[in-house]
This record gives C-alpha cells, structure tokens and sequence, in this order.
C-alpha cells in the first residue's frame, strides 16, 4: 500500500503551467529524494502534496484513501482535510518555529492542542526527541538563542513529535552554512536508516545518492526521470538530467 499517491497533478499559477501530469507514488519505508534545477515545480510538488497549494486537477490519496476526487473536470478536495494533515510532518527551508515559544512548547503545542494527547506523556516523549538530536539542554531555549543548525533539527523533532506516517522536507539545507547542513543531514540519514518514510527536495546530490531509495529528477513540470540513485546519478541515458547533472558537478 502506497503511504502517498499523485496521479495525473496538473497545477497552473496565473495561466502557466507548473506541475504537468505528474504521477508518482511513495511506499511504507521508502525515501524519495527530489533533484532537479531551479524552477522546475519541486517545491510545488511538495505544496500540492501538503495542501499548502490547490492542485487544478489530478488524484492524491493517503493509504489509498482519496483527498481529492475529480467531479465535472473540477479537483474536489475530501472535506475533513486535518484527518489527512496528521499523517504527514513538513520541514521547511526556514525552520518556521515560533519565536515566542520556547524549544519544548514548540515541539508540545500541536500533540497538544491539536491532537489532544496528555501533556505529561507528551512531554516525556518531546524531551526523549530532544536527548536522541542532542538537544535536551536547549528545551528551554528559544529558537532566537539557537544556531541555524539547530532551529532546523528542533524542526524536524516537533514534526516527529506528531507521529507521522510520512516526513516531507522541503530544501530543509538551503538556509544553513556547509558545516550545519552537515548536521541536519546526519539526522534525516538516521531516519533513514530508522525506515522513516521520507520525501526530500534538495539541492545535496552526493546526500541524494546515499540516502534515496529512489530519485526523481523534475524539469520544467514534468518527471524526466526517476529511478535508483545508481541508475539515476551514475548510469543515466537521458540527456537532460546528464546537463544538469554535468552543471552539478562542475
């Protein structure tokens, strides 16, 4: 059973096209990294998968249960959208913490209030998170008293502190310097290596390689080219990812 499917996504800002029939899927287990230059709808992929973007038509489901139907030509979406919204977490490029709540409130506030679970539990398992990034002396520090590195690896720990099913990242390196992006990549290879179920835009090909169960690379709105990493970035017929491949590694 596939965690996540896209079929057939079709997504346009202001008449141009940004996303072009677009179909994959994402298996229990499997980490699926995202290459591709700039421009070329990743991120967009990501939204539309997270309903931070309305796809125009297409069919994305969870646990092959339906979000969106399509109904007379028109993308309907499921009405209770926050039952799906628990089953994934979303770590951004720009941490997006609150900077009024402390590390431990950060990671508490939705186990909380949104799911309603016990406190002391929460708690316990928050500081647990914490202790396993290396983190448990900064709870109660707030993310303006953090590195770059560290506001990213508070991130991901407050979107596992949801227990979900799959964990999207989206250029969670882009912001830090060379020698953060090593820490926060040291963590999603964890997860990885914890059958975390993960899909990961980014920019870090020699990270994409080693940690991917299988790349996708995307260009101008469409997969060019998907496989496994050894087939995509060592073995690859297609033109076009070997140009951008080639730039890569300049």
């Amino acid at each position: 059973m596939s965690i996540l499917s896209m079929q057939n996504i079709e997504k346009s800002f202001d008449n141009i096209e940004v996303l072009k029939d677009i179909s994959f899927s994402v298996e229990e287990g499997e980490v699926v990294s995202i290459i591709g230059p700039s421009g070329s709808g990743k991120s967009t992929l990501l939204r539309c998968a997270t309903f931070l973007e309305t796809i125009d038509s297409g069919l994305i489901a969870y646990n092959d249960e339906p979000v969106t139907t399509m109904v007379d030509g028109k993308c309907v979406y499921a009405k209770d959208l926050n039952n799906f919204r628990k089953r994934f977490g979303l770590v951004f490029q720009n941490f997006n913490l609150f900077p009024h709540y402390s590390v431990l409130k950060n990671m508490m506030d939705a186990p909380v209030s949104v799911l309603g679970r016990d406190k002391a539990e929460v708690e316990e398992e928050c500081m647990a998170l914490l202790k396993k990034m290396g983190l448990e002396d900064r709870a109660d520090a707030y993310p303006c008293q953090l590195s770059g590195g560290q506001q990213q690896r508070v991130s991901i720990v407050r979107a596992l502190a949801m227990k979900p099913e799959i964990l999207f990242f989206d250029e969670p390196t882009s912001a830090l310097d060379p020698e953060l992006t090593g820490e926060v990549l040291k963590v999603i290879k964890e997860l990885a290596d914890e059958n975390m179920t993960m899909v990961i835009v980014t920019h870090e090909m020699a990270f994409a390689r080693a940690v991917s169960d299988r790349v996708i690379f995307m260009a101008d709105g469409v997969i060019v080219e998907q496989g496994a990493p050894e087939d995509v970035f060592g073995d690859t017929q297609n033109e076009r990812t070997k140009q951008f491949l080639a730039n890569y590694n300049r």
